[in-house]
C-alpha cells in the first residue's frame, strides 16, 4: 500500500508543479503583453511626428510617408519660424543659467547657515509656488512688469519664468547641498578662500549632478511655457517658439498639420538632445553628491 501511495503523492506533486509553470508562464506573457502595448500607445504619436513631417499630405492616421522635403522650405520662408526658435533658446538659456545660479548660491546658504525656522520657510515658499501657479499670478505679475518698463522685453520674461522656478530648484539643490561633507569647507577656508570661492572651486563640482537637474528642468519649463511670453511680449520678432506654433493654423482655425508637424519636430529636438547629453554624462538622482 505504502508504494502505490507515493507514487500517487509524486504524481500529484509534478501536476502542481506543471500547474505553477504554466501560471508563471502565463502571467509572464500577460506582464510582457501589457508592457507592449503601452510602449506602443506611447510610440505611436512620436513616430507620427518622426514621419509626419516628410509627408507631402499627412494626416492624423498612421500610414508610410509620401517622402518631401517641401514642408521644411516651407517652413523656412515663414518669417517668424526658424527666429522664434532662437527667441526661445535666448529665454531658455537667460531663464536657465538665472534660476541656476540664484538657486545654488540659495541653497547653499539654506543648508549651512541655521536660521531660526530655516525648514518652516523653505516648505512654505515651495507650497506658496505649488499653490499660486502662473495663471492665478498673472494679473499682478502684469502689472508689476509694466510698472517697471519689462512689457513686450525678454529681459521681463526672464525675470518672471525665474521667479516662478526658483522655490522648486533651490528645494531639490538642498538635498544636493546636504550631501556635501562641511569637511571640504573647512579645509578650504583653513587656506583662505572666501564663501564664492569655496562655492565655485569645492560645492559645485560635487553637486555637478543636480545642477544638470535643474538646468534641464529649467529649461524644459521655459522652452515649453506660453502664457508669459504670450502676455508679455507684443512684437511677432520676440516671440518664441511655444507661442508662433499656434500661428501655424489656417483662417478657418484648422492645423496645418504640414507646417505643425515639422515646426514640431524641430522644436522637440533641441530639449531631447539636451536631456539625452546631460543624461549620459551626469545622469538623474535627487539625492546628495557623496555617498558616505
Amino acid at each position: 500500500m505504502t508504494a502505490p501511495l507515493a507514487g500517487s503523492a509524486a504524481v500529484d506533486a509534478s501536476h502542481e508543479a506543471g500547474l505553477e509553470r504554466a501560471r508563471r508562464t502565463v502571467r509572464t506573457v500577460g506582464h510582457y503583453t501589457f508592457v507592449c502595448l503601452v510602449i506602443a500607445f506611447f510610440a505611436l504619436p512620436l513616430l507620427w511626428l518622426a514621419s509626419a513631417p516628410f509627408d507631402a499630405t499627412p494626416s492624423v492616421t498612421a500610414s508610410l510617408p509620401d517622402f518631401t522635403l517641401r514642408n521644411f522650405r516651407v517652413l523656412a520662408d515663414n518669417p517668424y519660424a526658424l527666429r522664434s526658435l532662437g527667441n526661445s533658446v535666448v529665454l531658455a538659456a537667460g531663464a536657465g543659467a538665472l534660476t541656476l545660479v540664484l538657486s545654488a548660491l540659495a541653497s547653499y546658504a539654506l543648508s549651512r547657515v541655521r536660521l531660526p525656522g530655516r525648514d518652516v520657510l523653505l516648505y512654505v515658499l515651495l507650497l506658496l509656488s505649488s499653490i499660486v501657479t502662473g495663471t492665478a499670478a498673472m494679473v499682478p505679475l502684469f502689472n508689476l512688469a509694466f510698472e517697471l518698463h519689462l512689457i513686450d522685453s525678454q529681459l521681463g520674461v526672464v525675470l518672471v519664468m525665474t521667479g516662478g522656478m526658483l522655490p522648486g530648484a533651490i528645494f531639490i539643490l538642498k538635498d544636493f547641498m546636504d550631501g556635501t561633507p562641511a569637511s571640504y569647507e573647512e579645509s578650504a577656508r583653513v587656506f583662505g578662500a572666501s564663501p564664492l570661492q569655496i562655492v565655485r572651486h569645492i560645492v559645485v563640482p560635487v553637486v555637478r549632478p543636480g545642477l544638470a537637474t535643474i538646468a534641464v528642468w529649467a529649461v524644459a519649463q521655459v522652452w515649453g511655457n506660453f502664457l508669459v511670453p504670450f502676455l508679455l511680449l507684443r512684437t511677432p520678432e520676440k516671440s518664441p517658439a511655444a507661442v508662433v506654433m499656434y500661428t501655424l493654423y489656417t483662417e478657418g482655425g484648422q492645423p496645418n498639420l504640414a507646417l505643425i508637424s515639422t515646426f514640431s519636430l524641430l522644436y522637440s529636438l533641441p530639449v531631447v538632445l539636451m536631456f539625452l547629453f546631460v543624461s549620459s554624462r551626469y545622469g538623474f538622482r535627487f539625492h546628495g553628491g557623496i555617498k558616505r
